[in-house]
């Protein structure tokens, strides 16, 4: 870190009445964002996220043609968002507007990136689960979040207060193909598979393309867009869905309802049954019994597979050729979970084609 951005996170803090804090780094994702916690001599504490924006592509301008999407690059083509701290703090806002466990955002300078947040603890999901807490009451408190949210349609702006609004795009065509295509781009670098040839991405195109339709014509409530145990936080002593702590929700969308359950339930950093997928999707359809089950679940699938190409190639190939070597160890989960969601025999054409141009062999 530059001594220039320490001095200005220094002075954000003293400006805003935390300069006293002791301040202690907390370990980070694959993400531009970093964390510390702020102890306080009081003995209370808050976390302190710093989000350089020169580290972060152009984000989608509301209204930007697909082509001027592309020119962008692929935040504003796909991601959308860009970590922006605007984008977190009117998402945040707008979380608790609806009773749930998003933090609060005492301080914050949007133009430099940096923000003081509530702390809601250490208690996530994976740690518990991975220390014997049961898993399915965990489970269906995050459910329960999804069926809070998609009790209504949000917004199209998010209103942060103080002048921060964020507007909530759309997770579109143009997104989930972009997002789906990093297969095609990091996977042959990354196994030694020669790059895929015209022919074979013509008919990915073709067998793709229904999937990223029904995704947008099914883009109709608010989707946090990284719902998973590792953003999530138990808070026993709070009530009904607000017992979830949400987190890293600032790339949040208007998306397909089954958007977010395909990462909590197809988690790429832990193994999550298929019987438990299989119940936490009854307990949701039993709530949104407006949704046709069968037309649900198979666009469920759908769109569990094409996150998980978009997992295994921008995600995890990516990092990996970056010198980031952990993430090799989640791509034999991914796998697993894109190979169970294309048993669907409506997605026949598409497991036939990662069975001719992906061999077992180069399958992490």
């Amino acid at each position: 870190m530059s001594s220039d951005r320490e001095g200005q996170k220094a002075e954000f803090l003293k400006t805003r009445g935390f300069g006293d804090a002791r301040r202690q780094p907390l370990s980070g994702d694959a993400s531009t964002r970093s964390y510390e916690r702020l102890h306080m001599p009081d003995g209370s504490s808050f976390i302190f996220m710093d989000q350089p924006p020169a580290l972060e592509s152009v984000v989608c301008p509301p209204g930007a043609s697909p082509e001027e999407r592309v020119a962008l690059g692929y935040n504003a083509a796909s991601r959308l968002a860009a970590g922006s701290v605007a984008a977190f703090v009117a998402t945040a806002a707008y979380l608790r507007s609806q009773g749930l466990s998003a933090p609060a955002v005492p301080a914050h300078d949007v133009d430099a990136g940096l923000a003081v947040l509530e702390d809601l603890g250490d208690g996530l999901f994976a740690t518990l689960i991975a220390d014997g807490e049961a898993e399915r009451p965990l489970y269906e408190a995050a459910v329960d979040v999804q069926i809070r949210l998609q009790a209504q349609r949000p917004p199209d702006v998010l209103d942060g207060g103080g002048g921060v609004a964020w507007p909530l795009l759309t997770y579109d065509t143009l997104a989930l193909k972009i997002g789906t295509d990093t297969f095609l781009e990091w996977w042959p670098q990354f196994s030694g598979l020669p790059a895929f040839g015209a022919e074979a991405v013509a008919e990915w195109d073709a067998l793709w393309d229904p999937v990223w339709v029904r995704g947008e014509a099914g883009a109709s409530v608010f989707t946090h867009r990284d719902f998973h145990a590792q953003n999530l936080l138990w808070l026993p002593e709070r009530t009904g869905a607000g017992r979830v702590g949400l987190l890293d929700f600032q790339d949040a969308l208007r998306a397909h309802p089954a958007w977010d359950l395909t990462h909590l339930l197809q988690d790429a950093r832990r193994d999550v049954s298929a019987e438990l997928e299989a119940a936490m999707l009854d307990h949701f359809l039993a709530a949104r019994r407006e949704l046709d089950r069968d037309k649900f679940l198979a666009d469920y699938r759908a769109l569990a597979a094409s996150n998980a190409a978009r997992i295994l190639g921008r995600v995890f190939a990516r990092q990996v050729l970056l010198g980031r070597d952990q993430y090799r160890a989640y791509m034999p989960r991914t796998w697993r979970y894109l190979e169970r969601n294309l048993q669907d025999p409506a997605l026949a054409g598409l497991k036939a084609w990662f069975d001719r141009h992906v061999p077992k062999e180069a399958r992490a």
